[in-house]
């Protein structure tokens, strides 16, 4: 197929979490606002005047001063964060919001500021930490609404003057909404049977969704979406397997590339990082609290472990297949990073779930946070897709 053309722009955006157009918008007068997981509402951190940054630490080498401070049994990206702000890679940021997700990212975040690593010269910059629910109810929703008020809305119109008014929720709901609808058109293209997009191309566009201001790529975005709605896909589809890719925080942009070059064809994407449900768009009304309103969608919607109840643990394996109905799926890859305690017994229970009750092929995988090409996932993805092919020539279920 031709390539797109935004896509090396955006590939080069991915090359450093201070990428051009966060430098552009500080240079503008805007704040940038950090976070480290899902789980804190992305419009809160979108408010006029404000944007936000999901930290990633690319082309990550060694971690041995965040091992030094963490251990080697906590997870990859935990200890890359922590890198790579030892490295004072996160210099630029203005401020930074962190969930309880898991105790390794909080640890991490501790780290940060025990140590320093941002904040210099910033005197507005603050640190905090929120809690977020385990259970999806009325009483999990009043402490999350509580907590975004304390954690993110307080300080931002302390430290920066921030307006945090209804109105300016509401603005901020609709920027997200926009680049949500834009990034899930784009990603529908992934249901066709010769689709005219790549896993790696659209990861490589949400991706940016997540790491740069929003109003600064929504025009390319646009323009995205109209080139590939034109695009002719190759004559035949080269993929041997359509997956649905499962598990925890993706970010590295190697990841779906070698699923793809195995031959697996990722036509869906559930992970943190991915589309499915983070770019779903949240429906305000004119009745109920703003702030509730957001924090009600972003926690019934969450796919994360860290929820507990029995709704939501059986509601991310039907979850996944329906996605894998929807697109077309042959199989379904669950991977984890490497010690990631909350996604490694998502990722036993997944597997079990989705192979034995809805007949689906499961590769369970863990990973590091920078794979590379990485021989022995190379191999294991070749040898499922071989698995996948022998199961339709023998005419066997999914």
């Amino acid at each position: 197929m031709k390539d797109l053309k935004h896509l090396y722009y955006f590939e080069k955006l991915l090359e450093d979490a201070n990428n051009e157009l966060v430098r552009q918008a500080q240079s503008e007068g805007l704040k940038c606002i950090a976070t480290t997981c899902e789980n804190v509402p992305e419009p809160l951190l979108n408010l006029p005047g404000i944007f936000s940054v999901r930290l990633r630490a690319p082309r990550t080498g060694s971690m041995e001063m965040a091992t030094y401070y963490m251990t080697s049994f906590l997870c990859e990206y935990s200890r890359a964060l922590l890198e790579r702000a030892i490295e004072g890679g996160y210099n630029f940021v203005d401020g930074i919001v962190t969930p309880d997700g898991c105790t390794m990212m909080n640890r991490c975040v501790e780290n940060m500021e025990l140590l320093k690593t941002m904040g210099e010269g910033k005197d507005g910059f603050f640190w905090e930490y929120m809690e977020i629910p385990q259970k999806n109810d009325d009483n999990a929703l009043e402490m999350y609404t509580l907590q975004c008020r304390n954690h993110i809305l307080k300080p931002l119109a302390e430290k920066y003057g921030i307006d945090t008014s209804d109105e300016a929720i509401r603005a901020a709901v609709e920027q997200h909404n926009e680049v949500c609808r834009l990034i899930r058109a784009i990603g529908d293209f992934r249901k066709e049977a010769n689709p005219r997009v790549t896993g790696y191309e659209f990861h490589i566009l949400t991706l940016v969704s997540y790491v740069a201001p929003k109003h600064l790529i929504v025009d390319k975005l646009r323009e995205t979406l109209e080139e590939i709605k034109t695009r002719e896909p190759d004559a035949a589809d080269k993929y041997r397997a359509r997956v649905v890719f499962v598990g925890s925080e993706v970010d590295d942009v190697d990841v779906i590339r070698l699923v793809e070059e195995s031959g697996a064809y990722v036509c869906a994407d559930r992970f943190c990082y991915g589309s499915l449900p983070g770019r779903d768009e949240i429906i305000l009304n004119d009745e109920e609290d703003v702030v509730k309103q957001v924090c009600r969608q972003v926690q019934g919607r969450a796919q994360c472990p860290r929820y507990w109840d029995m709704a939501k643990m059986t509601g991310r394996r039907d979850y996944v297949a329906d996605l894998a109905k929807e697109y077309g799926a042959d199989g379904i890859i669950y991977e984890q990073m490497k010690f990631c305690d909350p996604w490694a017994y998502e990722r036993m229970i997944g597997t079990i779930v989705l192979r034995d009750e809805h007949g689906y092929p499961v590769l369970a995988v863990d990973r590091p946070y920078s794979i590379g090409s990485s021989g022995q996932m190379r191999t294991r993805v070749q040898a499922f897709v071989e698995s996948i092919e022998i199961k339709k020539i023998q005419g066997g279920k999914k």
